[in-house]
């Protein structure tokens, strides 16, 4: 069971407030989803994303077919159980890997031949592949297959890659056996507006549950992210959720919602953890830094997780220096808690009326 509604608009804009209901829950929108690529949220439990207000987490069909592989989780009672996780969960396509695996694929009409980053064994990923594989992972929401080109490539190679996705799509759909598991197109083209503009009409004309908008954040200017994200969701339908693939920071979400996104999901707070930095409501810190050495302060004295009620930033700083696993946890739970806080604040201001208010004061570009 799939069903989503927008609850409330913006009074002056394009922000909304929906619900996404799923036989695994109901999530409010805009949402983020912590990412579980191979079946796991790094460093951090099913029980913590629960206790952090997360309903809603992403994994990839491409990591989790290549291992331990879909016949093992579907034996064992489908992704939800092996994962130990009783809320919604969506599936990526392993498109997005296309374009990773540039060096080891064979790209046709067909599909794509591409050799494993784990074995170097020979495998070939097609639109009916990616179906079959993401219901027998179980998941709510599933996306098409499809090809993300490189934000460099030239026109004519992304015109043929719209074809492509489009040609995928259209196959994706014919080879879902699930209707109860929604069904997402993916539009593509690039920076290029009018291959945009094509992509989106030709997924509406196939028809699906809702519409992802994909192949942003790889490389291109900021600009050109936000001009295509506004101009592609304002070609997609009111009715249908809008999910921004792939872009993360706490600014560019807000920016996001400003202009009619729902759904967000990125690796940035979970790696910017464990890499040492993180997000407060003053700014970015990085625990590393000399200066939080003789610091007996919590990370965000406006943040109610459990890592700021009991840790100061010198303990945080001193056991991310010795490397101490706890570290990565602690400093994870976090950041999570950062994007928690942040996604509900989007809501309540949707809400009440005071969004703009929040896109005026926000900022994330600072280092405290």
């Amino acid at each position: 069971m799939y069903k989503f509604r927008v609850i409330e608009k913006q009074r002056d804009g394009s922000a909304r407030v929906g619900e996404i209901r799923t036989s695994h829950g109901t999530v409010e929108t805009p949402a983020f989803m912590p990412v579980a690529t191979q079946g796991a949220c790094k460093a951090v439990s099913p029980l913590d994303l629960r206790r952090l207000g997360f309903k809603i987490l992403i994994s990839n069909a491409y990591h989790l077919y290549l291992r331990p592989g879909v016949k093992i989780i579907s034996s064992l009672g489908g992704l939800h159980r092996y994962m130990s996780w009783d809320g919604v969960i969506v599936t990526d396509s392993g498109g997005y890997q296309v374009l990773s695996l540039a060096k080891s694929r064979k790209i046709t009409q067909e599909g794509v031949s591409f050799r494993s980053h784990i074995d170097g064994s020979l495998h070939f990923f097609s639109p009916e592949v990616s179906i079959a594989a993401q219901e027998g992972l179980g998941s709510d929401l599933m996306m098409c297959f499809d090809e993300c080109p490189a934000h460099d490539s030239p026109y004519e190679y992304v015109e043929k890659s719209v074809s492509l996705t489009t040609h995928w799509a259209r196959l994706c759909k014919d080879a879902r056996r699930e209707s109860s598991r929604a069904l997402f197109g993916i539009v593509q083209g690039g920076v290029y507006e009018d291959l945009r503009s094509r992509s989106a009409a030709e997924l509406m004309d196939i028809g699906f549950d809702g519409y992802s908008i994909g192949g942003l954040g790889v490389g291109e200017a900021s600009a050109a992210t936000f001009e295509i994200t506004e101009l592609c969701a304002g070609l997609l339908p009111e009715d249908r959720l809008r999910y921004l693939m792939g872009i993360g920071n706490p600014g560019d979400i807000v920016r996001a919602v400003a202009l009619g996104v729902d759904l967000f999901d990125c690796v940035i707070p979970t790696r910017n953890a464990r890499n040492g930095t993180l997000f407060t409501s003053r700014g970015k810190v990085v625990i590393k830094n000399s200066r939080y050495a003789y610091d007996s302060s919590p990370l965000d004295e406006d943040c109610g997780c459990y890592v700021c009620g009991n840790f100061s930033r010198s303990y945080l700083r001193h056991i991310f220096m010795a490397g101490e696993i706890l570290s990565l946890q602690l400093l994870t739970l976090h950041n999570l808690c950062y994007y928690s806080r942040l996604m509900r604040r989007i809501r309540e201001s949707i809400k009440t009326g005071t969004f703009r208010q929040l896109c005026s004061e926000f900022s994330d570009t600072e280092e405290e």
